[in-house]
């Protein structure tokens, strides 16, 4: 593996001749040794050099005139091979809701401000908000526990438009789970026509068809709902004017205190904006509306409100990157710095991730509960400068390390 990172170092210019900070000490300086601390500065970083080696001094401003283009470059190739490398345990899942689906798809983005001087290369989301801005678009397989795909984009790249990416991980017999950020007509066509499957929350706008009297007809949804007898309510529909992609409409009938206090944040929205709500639109507050291509012989109606919810865990993926790898804690100005740090977060994340599968499965395995992201990422952040240490060790040092922290 050093052998690996000094060659990249070397195609990417970042190491040209004999020096004291290698592409391998560098990489550890930018990813465990600037994550005990959210502010951790350049001297505390030389600091930690000499404690992996009282022969080797690197001074702060070393460490500065290194974060440049070519150190930038030298981190795209690590994180390149790190998504490469991470390895899949097959079939963590849920109570076997997922038999059926080869991986489980979770999609979703995390955006967080930038300096100004990056305005150009990563434009903010425009209005009130930060000059400068990015997302981390992330999909998560929830069943493998991998990434199936992993990107840094400006902020202003809408995620409706970002799917079209996301869907050509679509293959026979794959399921993803969007939420209404990622709702587009042709995304579910394309997921479709692929073999694949679909969970998503409905766009109440979106022009929805059905058969009626042997023909295709639009669906009055808001009148449809009112037939329901019971708490549920499911339909074969068309979704789309011109794509008219098969799919099942499902909907569940919230609690009363939950769809009141919907209304009143709706009416209070409206009033912001000097328009009145519509009552139909008042009335499918009071539902939990969602769009699937997965049959009935796979999902019964009731199954589809289980599922949803599992969605939620890219959200708390999202929150350990913030809270306890500091993500989006950034102090530097410059571009180069700035995109140094975001990179070496990035593949902090990756590394925290890779030893989730295992952990994941051993867990389901003995005790039928799901891992925690969170309380995993945070045991990890307490021991960052071990394991900064443990890989400049040997082999069997580090391996006994991550078993331990592992175990523990």
């Amino acid at each position: 593996a050093s052998d690996a990172i000094e060659a990249a170092a070397r195609r990417t210019g970042f190491v040209k001749r004999t020096s004291k900070l290698t592409g391998k000490l560098f990489l550890a300086l930018v990813t465990f040794g600037a994550w005990s601390d959210a502010t951790t500065t350049l001297a505390q970083l030389a600091a930690k050099v000499t404690h992996l080696d009282e022969q080797v001094e690197v001074s702060p401003e070393a460490i500065h005139q290194r974060l440049n283009q070519r150190a930038l470059a030298f981190l795209q190739d690590m994180l390149r091979q790190a998504l490469a490398k991470v390895q899949a345990v097959e079939h963590v899942c849920h109570d076997g809701l997922f038999t059926d689906f080869p991986k489980v798809y979770l999609a979703d983005s995390t955006g967080f401000a930038l300096p100004d001087s990056l305005h150009e290369l990563f434009p903010g989301s425009g209005g009130s908000a930060a000059t400068a801005g990015a997302k981390i678009q992330a999909v998560w397989d929830y069943k493998n526990s991998v990434f199936g795909h992993f990107a840094l984009t400006p902020w202003n790249i809408p995620d409706q438009r970002y799917v079209d990416t996301v869907v050509a991980l679509a293959h026979k017999g794959v399921l993803f789970l969007f939420d209404l950020g990622y709702f587009k007509i042709k995304a579910f066509a394309c997921i479709a026509a692929a073999g694949a499957y679909f969970l998503s929350r409905l766009n109440h706008q979106t022009t929805l068809l059905h058969t009626a009297s042997g023909q295709v007809q639009p669906l009055a949804l808001a009148s449809w709902l009112t037939t329901a007898a019971g708490d549920s309510i499911e339909h074969a529909i068309f979704l789309g004017a011109q794509e008219q992609v098969a799919c099942r409409l499902v909907a569940y009938r919230l609690p009363e205190c939950i769809v009141n206090e919907r209304r009143r944040l709706a009416k209070k929205k409206a009033k912001k904006k000097g328009y009145t709500p519509s009552q139909a639109h008042l009335a499918l507050l009071a539902w939990n509306l969602f769009i699937t291509n997965v049959p009935h012989t796979i999902w019964q109606t009731p199954i589809i409100r289980k599922v949803y919810p599992i969605r939620w865990q890219i959200e708390l993926i999202f929150k350990s990157w913030k809270s306890y790898l500091h993500l989006a804690s950034i102090k530097t100005k410059k571009v180069n710095p700035t995109l140094c740090y975001l990179y070496g977060r990035m593949l902090l994340v990756l590394l925290n991730y890779a030893l989730c599968p295992q952990l994941r499965a051993t867990l389901w395995v003995k005790k039928q509960r799901e891992l925690s992201v969170l309380k995993l990422v945070r045991h990890f952040q307490a021991v960052a400068d071990r394991w900064m240490h443990a890989i400049f060790q040997s082999e069997f040092v580090l391996r006994r390390f991550l078993q331990r922290t592992c175990a523990t």
